[in-house]
């Protein structure tokens, strides 16, 4: 029997007052249905990936341009299921100019008819890669602000337990006026709510820090760190700094530039195996980078450099980054946020991992019902506040009982 879309009776009646009540529109977006609210009409598709399609629209109630996500297929493998609920919470919970913001995710017909998620976010006009790609003036002023605003971000996201890991120039968006908002934490992780090791994959390679590369597993927001370090090269260089084809292939790569590492920092690496490899080769000392970015300012390499550090223990943290000479111009620490750490409550998922596909539906359900049923809000954020479950019921619920053996087998990281 197939039980993709099969839903518990006694679930579909528990969640039957939150059937919308509102007309749907259907448009074609380049091969892609959009089923939603006739409150938004659809402009053109601005971009497109694995998750699905993004759309530029019009909120005909607020009168404002938007951005939507159609996320597709969002329930056919266990693993981007998790990874999809895991960004949704986030991006509601991470509330920071830096950090793209949902507005919205749109509410489905009713529990039993849904599938795709939409979400609506602020529109933003490109993204840094389009940029550094582009034949566009980049002055140092604007490479200084850009990256004082990841900075910015990263300090928010950090101090909340958050390591985002998979930043690269195609994750930062950015507007017309310079703005920066960080985007796409399908592979974030609340370090603290997560009872499995975390995992080297992670990140698009060229961005992966030597860390991943040899295999830790008990990496730190310092991965995030190097990954800034390599997009702050890029927008001055105007090119890829380390295009691996492979994993060995880029830590070759980044030997070339820093130089391979003391024998005490090899004795730190958890493998022989790894620890055998760079012993076994050539020494390499680290490159100037005076000569490979002759244009950038005496201060901005010392960054750079204190980025680019082999030893993550060893690297510049984002707050310490932030009061770097180079960004003093800049930096304003009333201005510069943070926050407490994320609720574990909000993560209970992530302690059971046997939940079905149709209980995943229910959380990713219930997370949409947050923008569109106020009572329903205070009642669960009261939870929160209070240090109670809020999935209890769904990890109890009879949709316990649909088992999908396909969604079942898959492996999760």
């Amino acid at each position: 029997m197939d039980t993709a879309n099969l839903v518990a009776k006694e679930v579909v009646e528990y969640y039957q007052p939150y059937r919308h009540k509102s007309n749907f529109t259907v448009t074609q977006v380049h091969g892609s249905v959009f089923n939603i609210d006739e409150r938004y009409r659809i402009l053109e598709k601005i971009g497109q990936g694995a998750y699905g399609v993004v759309s530029a629209a019009i909120d005909q109630v607020k009168r404002k341009s938007v951005a939507i996500k159609k996320i597709e297929k969002a329930f056919d493998q266990r693993i981007y299921t998790k990874r999809t609920l895991r960004e949704l919470k986030l991006l509601r919970l991470l509330t920071h100019e830096n950090v793209i913001g949902l507005e919205s995710i749109l509410l489905p017909k009713s529990r039993e008819e849904f599938d795709d998620i939409y979400c609506v976010s602020e529109l933003m006009e490109t993204d840094l890669q389009q940029i550094i790609k582009s034949d566009q003036q980049l002055t140092q002023d604007h490479c200084k602000f850009f990256i004082y605003q990841i900075l910015r971000g990263l300090k928010y996201i950090h101090s909340a337990n958050v390591i985002h890991r998979d930043l690269k120039p195609r994750n930062l968006l950015v507007n017309s006026n310079c703005d920066l908002k960080i985007c796409d934490f399908g592979l974030a992780r609340s370090v603290a709510n997560t009872k499995n090791d975390l995992t080297d994959y992670v990140t698009t390679r060229w961005y992966r820090p030597p860390e991943l590369l040899l295999s830790w597993t008990d990496y730190t927001c310092a991965m995030d760190v190097w990954s800034v370090g390599i997009i702050f090269a890029e927008l001055i260089k105007r090119k890829p700094l380390l295009p691996g084809s492979s994993s060995s292939d880029q830590l070759l790569r980044i030997f070339d530039l820093i130089g391979t590492p003391l024998e005490n920092e090899i004795q730190m690496i958890p493998y022989d195996e790894y620890r055998k490899f760079i012993r076994e080769l050539p020494k390499r000392e680290p490159k100037q980078f005076e000569k490979i970015f002759s244009k950038a300012p005496k201060e901005a390499l010392d960054l750079l450099k204190k980025m680019l550090t082999f030893d993550f223990n060893k690297r510049i943290t984002v707050e310490e980054a932030l009061k770097h000479p180079y960004l003093s111009d800049l930096h304003l620490p009333e201005d510069e946020p943070s926050r407490s750490e994320v609720p574990f409550y909000e993560f209970e998922f992530e302690m059971h991992s046997n939940l079905t596909r149709q209980q995943y539906k229910d959380l990713v359900y219930e997370e949409i019902l947050l923008y569109h049923y106020p009572d329903f809000k205070k009642k669960y954020l009261d939870k929160i506040q209070n240090n109670q479950s809020v999935m209890q019921h769904i990890f109890d619920n009879a949709n316990k009982n649909i088992v999908d053996e396909e969604f079942s087998s898959d492996q999760d990281y």
